[in-house]
């Protein structure tokens, strides 16, 4: 029987030899979490969200030149997507709040990050304090509540 040529840059253990593990790049790994995240959203929030991953997003840029949001459907919110294992907190938010200057838009910029072997629901949210007290206070307002 005719030994199978291998590649040489497959390992060789005990004179065997074995491909190397194929390693999921970082693109595809955020674009997989850009996908989860609309499908979770889409699955928890009523009325039922029509959220996807934005075409050409995680990296591509828009017609105009801006960059766009990751995640497109998703009313009020301009979505940076990350799945990192250290995130830069500011970066992420840098890039998302110039995003949403150079387009011209209304909407508030956020950055959702979750790390390898966590569940989509476990995923933090970022914004600055004042984007956040706009939705506070709207949702003080919904419940009825006095505020200051």
């Amino acid at each position: 029987m005719n030994a199978i040529p291998f590649p040489s840059h497959w390992p060789s253990i005990n004179g065997y030899n074995y491909p190397m593990a194929k390693l999921k790049s970082p693109k595809n790994k955020g674009d997989g979490y850009e996908r989860e995240l609309a499908a979770y959203l889409n699955a928890t929030v009523l009325p039922p969200l029509t959220a996807s991953r934005a075409p050409l997003s995680g990296g591509g840029m828009s017609f105009n030149g801006a960059g766009q949001a990751d995640l497109i459907g998703t009313p009020g919110l301009h979505v940076e997507a990350k799945r990192v294992e250290r995130l830069e907190v500011y970066k992420s938010l840098d890039q998302a709040e110039r995003s949403v200057t150079n387009r011209n838009c209304p909407e508030t910029p956020v950055v959702i990050s979750r790390r390898n072997n966590t569940k989509t629901g476990d995923s933090i949210v970022i914004l600055r304090l004042d984007g956040f007290l706009t939705y506070y206070l709207a949702w003080l307002k919904s419940m009825g509540l006095p505020h200051i």
